[in-house]
């Protein structure tokens, strides 16, 4: 009669919800990543020289890389200076949005038990590319210069 009342038991344990940590485990590992990276950035500060390698492509080339700045941005961000963050640069803002976005709706449809793939065509790929290519080249033209980090 016991073997009937814990195999109940064990089966109410290994439903939906006992599974949610399991589920949970890689969103909060990456956001773990993600805040652990921002606190790094937020601590030590990307304006002072000699904290972090310099862009490879600015330095040799003279041009603007679409996360030229990044660095500056996330700075910024992490100490809530929007404005600033923006003007270090606007992509890296958008992509810290984003980036919440998707990971909430990742994590309410794992809750729910809902399948989190997020499916890009290749339209949205190839637009993707498209807006990051005419950031950089308008970023580095005379009249993008509101776009220099």
């Amino acid at each position: 009669m016991q073997d009937v009342n814990a195999d109940s038991q064990s089966a109410q344990q290994t439903g939906p919800s006992a599974a949610l940590p399991g589920r949970l485990a890689v969103p909060a590992g990456i956001l773990t990543a993600v805040v652990g990276a921002f606190a790094y950035v937020g601590a030590v500060d990307p304006n002072e020289p000699g904290h972090y390698p310099v862009c490879p492509l600015l330095a040799y080339a003279g041009v603007y890389c679409p996360g030229c700045g990044g660095l500056r941005s996330a700075h910024a961000f992490v100490h809530g200076d929007l404005l600033t963050a923006l003007h270090d640069n606007a992509m890296a803002v958008v992509a810290y949005v984003g980036f919440a976005a998707l990971w909430t709706l990742w994590v309410v449809r794992t809750v729910r038990g809902r399948p989190s793939r997020i499916d890009l065509g290749p339209v949205h790929l190839w637009s993707l590319g498209a807006v990051l290519m005419i950031f950089t080249v308008v970023r580095n033209l005379p009249f993008g210069g509101w776009l220099h980090p």
